[in-house]
């Protein structure tokens, strides 16, 4: 099959979304520079939104987790101790373009969400443009701002201060399954709200981008 054929089948038509599936990820890296540093592991997860019944659910069989091959063994040692990955963890990963695909395969049409999005959408589109060629179209939300938006009095902005806020526990943080699973229970606690003000995807978009005029502490 033809590349772009496949990318045609697995990702989809251009600006096609699908409004009821939504999927969370969180990235495991070498570091916080997106543009530089290396992207080590991918963790998803779906949530199922019921626009009819105002219902989010989390989708734990539809979930999908990778760690990618490297190159060039990424060594720092409080990072791998944050992250867990090690160094022969990093040489059995999956090759990168392989796990991309796989990846691509997997969100298909649905818009993605991550805490603090913009890193992770710029980890993630370069790396699918070195490896794919191509770029992902899909529609991306930040978490952290449809909390601050939705729960203006609350002074958190770190995903650890949100989940205390909200009594969520994560078994192990800076894992990123495990941390995908937080953020998916994060959306799910500021739903409600969420589900008042927003009757489609781009209504989401919107709310999130009402942040941007919101005084903070």
């Amino acid at each position: 099959m033809a590349w772009r054929d496949w990318w045609h089948k697995h990702v989809g038509a251009s600006g096609a979304l699908d409004e009821a599936r939504w999927v969370v990820l969180d990235v495991e890296t070498s570091g916080l520079d997106p543009q530089r540093d290396q992207l080590l592991a991918i963790a998803a997860i779906a949530l199922r939104v019921d626009w009819a019944g105002r219902r989010l659910s989390i989708a734990l069989g539809d979930s999908f987790e990778v760690v990618l091959r490297q190159s060039s063994l990424a060594r720092d040692r409080d990072n791998i101790l944050l992250h867990g990955i090690g160094l022969q963890r990093q040489r059995d990963g999956v090759p990168p373009e392989q796990g991309l695909r796989a990846f691509a395969a997997f969100i298909g049409d649905a818009p993605l969400l991550a805490f603090h999005a913009p890193f992770d959408q710029a980890m993630m589109g370069r790396y699918v443009r070195e490896h794919l060629g191509t770029g992902l179209r899909n529609r991306w939300a930040d978490i952290e701002q449809l909390c601050a938006v939705t729960h203006e009095k609350v002074r958190a902005r770190a995903l650890d201060e949100w989940m205390a806020h909200f009594g969520i526990v994560c078994a192990e943080r800076h894992q990123a399954a495990a941390d995908t699973l937080a953020e998916c229970e994060l959306l799910q606690r500021i739903w409600p709200q969420i589900a008042v003000q927003c009757r489609s995807w781009r209504d989401v978009e919107k709310l999130a981008a009402r942040q941007r005029w919101i005084a903070r502490a």
